[in-house]
C-alpha cells in the first residue's frame, strides 16, 4: 500500500497563492535602469532645485491655490490669489470673507463658483476637523471638498516635504508620450512611475516632469532640439537625436513662459 506523501504547509500556502502574486510586478517602461537614472540625473543637473509655480505662503494658501488650478493655467491662479491670500490665508479669515467676496477675486478662473463653494467648505472643514490646520496625510486630505489625489500629493510634497508624485496634465502626457511610465488613468500612471524613477530623484520628479512638460516637450509641438534626454528618449514623436547642451538654468526661467 502506498501512503500519499504530506505536503508541507510551506507547500500547501504556495499552491494556494496565485502566481501573479508570487512574482514581482514588472512595470511597463520603454527604459532600463541606467536610462532611467540618466534622464533624472540630467534633470537634476537642469534644475536643481525645481520649484512648483503657484504662489502660496502657507500651507492652507497652498491647498487653496492647487484646489483653484484645476482646469486653469498656474500664471491665471496667481493673478487671482495674489489680492485674495492679502485678505484671507487662513480657513478663519476666508470663512469671515465669505463665498461672494470670494468669487469676487477668483472669477477669472474656470469652474470658479463650484470652486468658490469648495473653498468655503474646506476652511469650515478644517476648523471643525482639523483645528485649523491643514493636514499631513493623503487620507484626511481627500476627505475635503474639492481635494482630489493630486491636489493632495502637491500639498504633500510642496508644504510637508514628503516624496509623493502628483500627476497633472503634463506628467501625464509626458509618461505616455515618452513610453515612460503609460497609463490610461492619472492612478496607474503615478504608480508606475514610483516604482521606475530612481530613489534618490523622487522627491523633486513632479517637478520635473512638469517643468519639462510645459517648457520643452510642450502638448501641441514638442521643442525635441532643446531636450537634454534628445538621445535617450523613445518617443515615436521624436523628432531629434542630439542633447541639448546640459546645462543649471538661470532661475529667472523656470517659470518665464508663464504656467500652462
Amino acid at each position: 500500500m502506498t501512503v500519499a506523501k504530506k505536503r508541507s504547509s510551506t507547500q500547501t500556502l504556495k499552491k494556494s497563492i496565485p502566481a501573479q502574486r508570487r512574482k514581482p510586478v514588472r512595470v511597463k517602461t520603454a527604459y532600463s535602469k541606467d536610462e532611467l537614472t540618466e534622464i533624472f540625473r540630467r534633470f537634476s543637473i537642469q534644475r536643481p532645485e525645481p520649484k512648483g509655480e503657484l504662489e502660496h505662503t502657507n500651507p492652507f494658501t497652498l491647498l487653496v491655490a492647487v484646489a483653484l488650478s484645476a482646469q486653469a493655467t498656474d500664471v491665471g491662479v496667481n493673478r487671482a490669489t495674489r489680492a485674495l491670500f492679502k485678505v484671507a490665508d487662513t480657513p478663519e479669515k476666508m470663512l469671515a470673507l465669505g463665498e461672494e467676496q470670494l468669487i469676487g477675486h477668483i472669477k477669472t478662473i474656470g469652474l470658479y463658483r463650484n470652486k468658490a463653494k469648495n473653498v468655503i467648505a474646506l476652511s469650515q472643514m478644517l476648523i471643525d476637523n482639523f483645528g485649523g490646520e491643514v493636514p499631513k496625510t493623503r487620507e484626511e486630505l481627500v476627505t475635503l471638498p474639492g481635494v482630489g489625489r493630486k491636489t493632495a500629493n502637491v500639498v504633500m510634497s510642496m508644504a510637508f516635504g514628503v516624496p509623493t508624485l502628483a500627476v497633472d496634465t503634463h506628467v501625464f502626457r509626458i509618461a505616455n508620450r515618452l513610453c515612460l511610465a503609460p497609463g490610461k488613468t492619472t492612478d496607474e500612471v503615478e504608480d508606475r512611475l514610483v516604482r521606475i524613477i530612481p530613489e534618490q530623484y523622487l522627491f523633486h520628479a513632479h517637478h520635473w516632469l512638469i517643468l519639462h512638460g510645459r517648457y520643452c516637450c510642450k502638448a501641441r509641438k514638442p521643442e525635441c532640439e532643446r531636450c537634454v534626454i534628445a538621445d535617450i528618449c523613445k518617443s515615436p514623436e521624436k523628432t531629434f537625436d542630439i542633447p541639448a547642451p546640459l546645462v543649471e538654468l538661470p532661475a529667472q526661467l523656470f517659470g518665464a513662459a508663464g504656467g500652462e
